[in-house]
């Protein structure tokens, strides 16, 4: 997983290979002006597998944007090994109790670097953003969605830092990229995803794609 998302940071200049116009190379024209609004989905990656989210976000400037965010992904352990039942051909992690899965809520700022020297259709920005984090977990040895029934759940201080670029000049799509490492942090024990290991650190690296529209 984190190789793939390092050649998608990679590929982030090519995405639109009429995207960029760097100096004084890009023609002198206004700025394109974006509605300052905008909500949507995000498809989240990570080495616990894909997770969902929503977004919105709202410009206080052209450079800066006030956004919350909130989505749900798998934690996994770096030290999970997964078999194969050799009898049902199903796969199954050795020694795993529990699932957890992690769901954050941030509140943050995105700033927009490069304002002047790029095209409007490739818009690349940093960002950063904090809040509580409910982290939940289901026994692993009971059926995917029936395991809610038994799920519990606690708090955790969250947060992550990113950077990613917006792509487009349609005024009512958008579409974006969005690489984040994420800090989730417990203030007891942690949670105990494999018998008798508790993590009370659950970070990550997590890919977003962003799918919205903007009014």
């Amino acid at each position: 997983m984190k190789k793939l998302i390092i050649i998608l940071i990679l590929l982030i200049p090519f995405l639109n290979t009429n995207a960029q116009g760097i100096g004084k190379l890009a023609p002198e024209k206004p700025p394109v002006e974006f509605p300052d609004n905008s909500v949507g989905v995000d498809i989240v990656f990570s080495e616990g597998g894909i997770g969902f989210g929503g977004f919105y976000r709202h410009s206080l400037s052209r450079k800066f944007t006030f956004f919350t965010d909130i989505s749900i992904s798998e934690s996994k352990d770096d030290q999970e090994v997964v078999r194969i039942d050799p009898f049902t051909l199903q796969p199954f992690t050795l020694f795993k109790l529990n699932r957890v899965f992690v769901v954050p809520l941030n509140f943050g700022l995105q700033y927009r670097l490069f304002t002047d020297e790029i095209y409007d259709n490739l818009r690349p920005y940093i960002n950063f953003g904090v809040g509580p984090t409910l982290v939940v977990t289901t026994p692993n040895n009971k059926e995917f969605f029936k395991a809610f029934g038994d799920a519990q759940s606690k708090y955790a201080l969250g947060g992550y830092i990113g950077f990613g670029a917006n792509f487009g000049i349609d005024k009512s799509n958008l579409i974006g990229l969005n690489v984040r490492y994420y800090f989730i942090r417990l203030f007891d024990e942690g949670v105990e995803g494999l018998f008798g290991k508790y993590r009370k650190n659950l970070d990550g690296i997590f890919l977003a794609i962003n799918i919205g529209f903007m009014y």
